[in-house]
């Protein structure tokens, strides 16, 4: 059985991308958010492996839904995605416990390193 992911992105053209790299690759979707919010509601009810965060959302950003997953969870798995020039975001996010970044737009390749870095 493949890893479950959570993947969270306002954007749901990002996470169809990413889905499909990640299913493609023998991943399992454990559920999908559009904001930091309902990714931590979401990452209560599935327990994933692995959980994609977007950094720039409505509602709740990245780094705080990164801090709420955390609070829920300390040895939770995050890897960070962000778009090129967030540079000062992606060092709090790894700061603040993710695992990984990966910078948008997406290369399939750069993603599954990252996933196979982080859960194996």
């Amino acid at each position: 059985m493949g890893k479950r992911i959570l993947i969270v992105d306002d954007a749901a053209f990002m996470r169809m991308m990413i889905k499909d790299i990640l299913t493609k690759n023998g991943y399992e979707i454990a559920a999908e958010a559009e904001n930091g919010k309902i990714a931590i509601e979401k990452y209560k009810e599935v327990t994933p492996d692995l959980t994609l965060l977007d950094i720039t959302m409505p509602e709740l950003d990245g780094i705080q839904a990164l801090k709420g997953i955390k609070a829920v969870d300390p040895a939770a798995n995050v890897i960070m995605c962000s778009a090129m020039g967030q540079q000062a975001m992606v060092i709090e996010a790894i700061q603040s416990g993710a695992k990984d970044f990966i910078v948008k737009p997406f290369q399939a390749e750069r993603v599954l390193e990252a996933v196979k870095k982080v859960v194996g």
